[in-house]
């Protein structure tokens, strides 16, 4: 498993400052993806347990409020693995700072069936769909992506959307 880089001051993948990982591998292949370059499964840098302990050492400054894992694709099954353990041991050390993270995979039919589900604490789902794009909403690139919150959706076993610093 690869990544692509990793911002240790993020303010537009999220709220406030985070750290965000950007995941090597996607085949989706949205038209006009902004991040064509993590496409290659074969590109980035390897991610190891030392990777981990990287941005983990980053996730510990008190003004990072959290973590967020983008593409790429951080929930395909060639990634999924090394997303999950990043994202069980972010929550285990900091409960109180939030994960984020976007997929291209709907939440019904893959991501609420996966270990990750459990510690994410927003996501922002589907793919990318040029012909729906609006620069005017937050956290997202077009209309049809979802941003839930996975928290409550779990509990109500239904998707709750996400409604916090989402008015712009």
């Amino acid at each position: 498993m690869r990544y692509n880089k990793i911002r240790k001051m993020d303010i537009s993948n999220g709220p406030g400052v985070r750290v965000s990982v950007f995941f090597q591998g996607c085949e989706f292949h949205c038209k006009n993806c902004f991040n064509k370059e993590t496409w290659d499964f074969a590109g980035g840098k390897e991610f190891t347990d030392e990777t981990i302990e990287h941005i983990l050492d980053l996730c510990s400054k008190d003004h990072i409020q959290g973590l967020s894992l983008l593409g790429g694709e951080p929930l395909h099954p060639k990634n999924i693995e090394g997303s999950t353990k990043l994202a069980k041991r972010f929550k285990e050390r900091f409960p109180n700072k939030t994960l984020w993270v976007w997929s291209g995979f709907l939440y019904e039919l893959y991501v609420g069936k996966k270990e990750i589900v459990n510690y994410i604490d927003v996501l922002v789902d589907g793919q990318y769909i040029d012909e729906e794009y609006d620069p005017t909403i937050l956290y997202r690139g077009s209309r049809n992506q979802r941003v839930i919150d996975v928290p409550k959706t779990l509990k109500a076993k239904k998707i709750v959307l996400f409604e916090g610093e989402l008015k712009n």
